[in-house]
């Protein structure tokens, strides 16, 4: 019970501190509205290290990812975790992005593009194309689970992993994330997705654009699931 509460813990002050940056740089009349791109990967690479060392006494995987969770099990074969961890993962998201809309709730009425603001909870493609959209998500996440198998444990025993799953956030942002805005993790953009549809305000266009949220649902888990496996056959050479 104590590592699922952590998963929750963790996984809303990754999504209140990753959005938080898309809100600040975003939503109208915020004082660091028109901020960069590195302003972006900057902020949410520390959104994923910061929650990883406020709750790892907690849960020592610190995954607050279903992609990552499931792709633990995949190389450990226990699937125990699973189901408790998700639960705990899509409410913490989906809470994080419940708080912001709290704390930027004067911002988001001062923005009058439903786009706008539903691309401060979830993600998007710069190009609609279902193949390559999957096929980014996918990468990326296969990328992100399969260095982090490879992290030695005694990395994570000493914290020091933490630091290094902060370099393989801005890698991963900063080659993939013009393509999708690499969510990487189904409990940051589809619970979050589902917070700006029951929350947000209408300014006329609301649309949580459930036509694409299906693929940062779908093809980071594979993608995962992929990168463990191709390590367990690697591990067992």
């Amino acid at each position: 019970m104590k590592a699922i509460i952590g998963e929750f813990l963790g996984t809303m002050l990754l999504v209140l501190l990753g959005d938080g940056v898309c809100c600040n740089v975003s939503l109208n009349k915020s004082g660091m509205k028109g901020g960069n791109t590195v302003h972006i990967l900057i902020g949410w690479a520390m959104a994923v290290m910061v929650p990883a060392f406020a709750v790892s006494g907690y849960t020592p995987q610190s995954s607050f990812n279903p992609a990552v969770t499931i792709g633990a099990a995949v190389r450990t074969g226990d699937f125990s975790l699973v189901p408790g961890f998700f639960v705990a993962q899509m409410l913490g998201g989906f809470c994080g992005a419940a708080l912001l809309m709290v704390l930027y709730g004067d911002h988001i009425k001062a923005t009058d593009d439903d786009a706008v603001i539903r691309g401060c909870f979830c993600t998007g493609p710069s190009i609609r194309n279902t193949g390559l959209n999957f096929l980014s998500e996918f990468v990326a996440t296969f990328v992100l689970v399969f260095t982090l198998a490879n992290i030695p444990s005694a990395a994570g025993e000493s914290n020091v992993s933490w630091i290094l799953v902060y370099g393989v956030i801005v890698a991963c942002g900063a080659s993939f994330g013009g393509l999708t805005g690499y969510a990487m993790n189904m409990a940051r953009d589809t619970a979050p997705r589902l917070a700006y549809q029951l929350l947000a305000p209408n300014k006329g266009k609301k649309d949580p654009d459930w036509a694409y949220g299906w693929i940062p649902a779908v093809a980071p888990i594979l993608g995962g699931i992929c990168a463990s496996l191709l390590w367990n056959v690697l591990a067992g050479l």
